[in-house]
């Protein structure tokens, strides 16, 4: 492949890779290559998904999230009914568990109005009981929009589109450089030399290093937190018919710990949010010394851990502590006793942080020349991620346009 220049050269090949490498190939623009550092896809956040197909209700209106949550949601369905592709639009209650819950309620309410959501109804504590008999709360919202789904299915479905159209996957290959020349870029790898006119950057974990690799600053470092589960016991998962979700703290990019029955049937309660101590670390005992110094020496973290440590306190004590853990889900399932959970999977975000410690809320996508870094695209990306893969390759048009001219 040395020889041969590549229109298009994909970094990562989870869901929102493989959905950019689908748009480009059936809108059939040239030859691609996607490139996945691990000897699979679907590896990491993608493949340690709950499944989740969000609605869009959280996000601020006008948003990228927000557009492309509203957008990605029912492209999504269909994609699903076309490939027949197992998934269910079974709805979830978000639950206000106190006084001081309701405001951001009411704000959810106005968001989901203003983002497009139809039929988002609030719920007294007995209709809530209606839905989900086991949850307790002042006031709660059904949001109809909101399914599951196999994420790794959906991937698997973007690949084989990708394939059938003569894309070309390089597993176990890693971006180790990269250069200019005339006829565009060219790639240094653990599995050769590639040529291509055009790359996107969508390594997840690794966005930031691939970014700074392809000479291009940031201006964010990702910051890594595992997301660990319990499931509820085969006897208890009648309890939640499908999804349960507390009023979040508008402060943090996180839902809290939450109830999802998923589409094998499963269900899952949690996570909680840890500082993992390696970027792919999905155990507590992960460690890496190079993710480690880079998290804990970066100014952003160190301002951003500064300003809320005691909620970082409360979720590692959590973590060892399934009391706790317990009586986090209590706040919604009172019945919910230590005997009805066992240990569920994990998960690790790629959470981007600024040097000003700020949590990056929205998805961050930046344009260099010939090339194209998703800087930051954790939940909502998978639901969102037919919207992200048009508006990527979209962008990539209107570089190639602009050049041809």
């Amino acid at each position: 492949m040395s020889a041969q220049i590549i229109d298009m050269a994909i970094v990562g090949g989870g869901i929102v890779g493989m959905a950019v490498a689908m748009t480009w190939s059936r809108r059939s623009k040239g030859s691609l290559v996607v490139l996945e550092a691990e000897d699979g896809l679907a590896a990491h956040q993608t493949g340690h998904n709950s499944g989740v197909i969000h609605s869009g209700l959280y996000y601020k209106p006008g948003s990228l999230k927000a557009r492309n949550c509203v957008e990605g949601r029912e492209a999504l369905y269909a994609f699903c009914k076309e490939q027949g592709i197992p998934h269910d639009r079974c709805g979830k209650i978000v639950v206000a568990t106190s006084e001081a819950e309701l405001p951001m309620l009411a704000e959810l309410e106005r968001r989901g109005g203003a983002n497009g959501l139809e039929g988002v109804q609030r719920l007294s504590p007995a209709e809530m009981r209606e839905r989900e008999p086991h949850v307790t709360g002042l006031a709660g919202l059904h949001v109809p929009q909101t399914g599951i789904v196999d994420y790794v299915k959906v991937t698997e479905a973007y690949a084989r589109i990708v394939r059938e159209a003569g894309g070309e996957f390089r597993t176990g290959c890693r971006l180790l450089g990269l250069a200019r020349e005339s006829s565009g870029l060219v790639l240094e790898t653990t599995r050769g030399v590639i040529r291509a006119r055009y790359l996107v950057n969508c390594a997840g974990l690794q966005s930031d290093r691939v970014a700074r690799l392809c000479g291009v600053e940031p201006g964010l470092k990702i910051v890594p937190f595992r997301g660990e589960y319990y499931t509820l016991i085969p006897e208890k998962r009648g309890w939640v018919r499908n999804l349960i979700y507390p009023t979040p703290d508008p402060r943090f990019p996180f839902l809290g710990v939450h109830f999802t029955r998923m589409i094998d049937g499963r269900v899952e309660a949690g996570p909680n949010a840890v500082l993992a101590f390696q970027r792919e670390g999905y155990r507590r005992s992960s460690f890496s010394l190079r993710d480690t110094l880079e998290t804990l020496t970066y100014g952003g973290f160190i301002r951003m851990a500064s300003k809320h440590w005691k909620m970082a306190a409360e979720e590692f004590y959590r973590s060892f502590s399934k009391a706790a853990f317990v009586r986090a889900l209590q706040k919604l399932m009172p019945e919910i006793q230590s005997a009805d959970l066992q240990p569920g999977g994990s998960g690790v975000r790629a959470q981007a942080v600024t040097p000003d410690g700020a949590l990056v809320d929205d998805f961050r996508i930046v344009e260099a020349d010939r090339m194209i870094h998703v800087l930051n695209a954790p939940s909502p990306a998978a639901t969102a991620s037919l919207s992200i893969g048009k508006e990527i390759v979209d962008r990539v048009e209107n570089r190639a346009s602009a050049a041809r001219k």
